[in-house]
């Protein structure tokens, strides 16, 4: 990171607006290369595709990334944090416990449903990368899993309030919901299955049901967020 100009220096004219113009650019760049990523895997995405897509130089689009390996992982970093946004921030406007819990999942779900076409980059990532040791595997075993600590999180609590077992396993019922979500992702993007979605729900209720007391509140429509949680606090308490 370089340092901040010195207070008594005075700026280039218009470069406030040409750092602006490159933020911008740089967002553009990464919007297309997510969606591309999307569409052929992070393994198809290079330099050369994405320049080609943006109608740009190869030399313009390195600037923004430096290597394919960078871009990569921006990729990997921006569909993490659009995840959050869509799915794990909205759930904290929930109660503790069981109905964080069941948001959690049904955000989850909703945003497979509207992947089904394009994929979920956490998935087919896993499959490119499960046995490719280097920096763009880790940056995704490591969103994978914070997203995994997260909903862990959220089962531990769900414990603390009652609303489930004291004997529940978090990582037990966490590797049973996943498995919901891959399956899903299989039944309804390769075998087209209809009624994956469904399928999908009452299983998420049948495991509740297996691990719930009986003061489990019941299942009630999701509601809208109060307002939005700040992208300051990435690991804030479910």
């Amino acid at each position: 990171m370089s340092a901040l100009p010195s207070t008594t220096t005075k700026p280039p004219r218009g470069g406030g607006r040409s750092l602006h113009k490159g933020q911008q650019t740089k967002a553009a760049i990464l919007d297309a290369a997510l969606a591309l990523a999307s569409q052929v895997g992070l393994e198809g995405l290079s330099i050369g595709a994405l320049a080609e897509v943006m109608r740009m130089s190869k030399s313009g689009v390195f600037a923004h990334f430096g290597s394919r390996e960078e871009l990569q992982i921006s990729v990997i970093r921006e569909y993490h944090n659009r995840f959050e946004e869509e799915v794990f921030f909205p759930s904290l406007a929930e109660p503790r416990g069981l109905p964080r819990l069941r948001a959690l999942f049904e955000r989850w779900v909703r945003r497979v449903s509207v992947e089904i076409d394009s994929g979920c980059i956490y998935i087919s990532g896993a499959v490119e990368f499960d046995d490719r040791p280097g920096p763009v595997r880790d940056a995704l075993a490591d969103m994978v899993l914070t997203w995994h600590k997260a909903l862990g999180r959220a089962i531990a609590i769900s414990v603390q309030e009652g609303h489930l077992r004291e004997d529940t396993d978090p990582l037990q019922m966490l590797f049973e919901i996943h498995g919901l979500i891959l399956a899903l992702h299989h039944d309804a993007r390769f075998l087209r299955s209809a009624g994956a979605l469904d399928r999908a729900r009452r299983g998420f209720d049948f495991i509740v049901s297996h691990y719930a007391t009986d003061k489990a509140p019941k299942a009630t429509p999701l509601k809208s967020p109060r307002k939005t949680v700040s992208k300051t606090s990435r690991q804030p308490s479910v």
